[in-house]
């Protein structure tokens, strides 16, 4: 689509004839936004439920006093702790671009419907006192993008971890072959989560097979 005129013309926008059409779609659009923000919260309960266990397995690991070679095995699961929090903020920016797709469907499609209801703001004046205006009071915060922060400054965390992990450096000590094989894996893994996990937004071609039955 090119323009808002062609966006208009695909949904029935100011058309009395395809009206059923526009509402439909508002329907589809408020539904599928829903949706998605459910998925959203789900997905970030199931990556704090890895992120917890990795963390309890990284402290259980450096707290066992017979464990052999703990250090490096808290290296290993403090990379693993940092890739599942790196693929958490991502996956947290993918829900975004999605829940605001349906967010935008519906800021066009709302006002022959139901007029600009999600579009209009209703709020209290601010408040006089410093505690109900800084504390108590409501606030024009972004949820998902403080969750955002979360799970960056989670990743600074296990990032530190990492090099809390690794043995001590000096002029005489260098890293053994299975510590860079760990982080290189990790490395590759987090890159390829970036570039190789975008959605596709071109053109999508389709196959299609029917298979005869029959009964002899």
């Amino acid at each position: 689509m090119n323009n808002e005129e062609d966006y208009k013309r695909s949904f029935g926008l100011g058309l009395p004839a395809d009206k059923d059409k526009t509402e439909k779609a508002l329907e589809h659009a408020l539904d599928i936004r829903k949706f998605e923000i459910g998925l959203y919260w789900q997905r970030a309960a199931y990556f704090w439920a890895l992120i917890a266990a990795t963390f309890a397995g990284y402290f259980a690991i450096l707290s066992a006093d017979h464990l052999i070679d703990k250090e490096y095995l808290a290296y290993i699961v403090s990379c693993i702790g940092s890739l599942f929090t790196w693929a958490w903020f991502w996956v947290n920016r993918g829900s975004k671009f999605w829940q605001e797709n349906w967010e935008n469907h519906v800021d066009i499609l709302e006002d022959a419907i139901i007029g600009p209801l999600y579009k209009t703001l209703l709020y209290r004046p601010e408040a006089g006192g410093v505690i109900e205006k800084y504390v108590l009071g409501p606030a024009a915060i972004s949820v998902s993008k403080v969750n955002q922060w979360v799970s960056a400054f989670t990743l600074c965390i296990w990032v530190m971890l990492v090099f809390h992990s690794l043995p001590e450096l000096g002029m005489t000590y260098s890293l053994s072959t299975r510590h860079v094989i760990v982080g290189a894996i990790t490395a590759v893994f987090a890159f390829l989560m970036v570039h190789q996990g975008k959605t596709h937004r071109g053109p999508h071609e389709h196959a299609i097979t029917k298979r005869d039955t029959r009964i002899l």
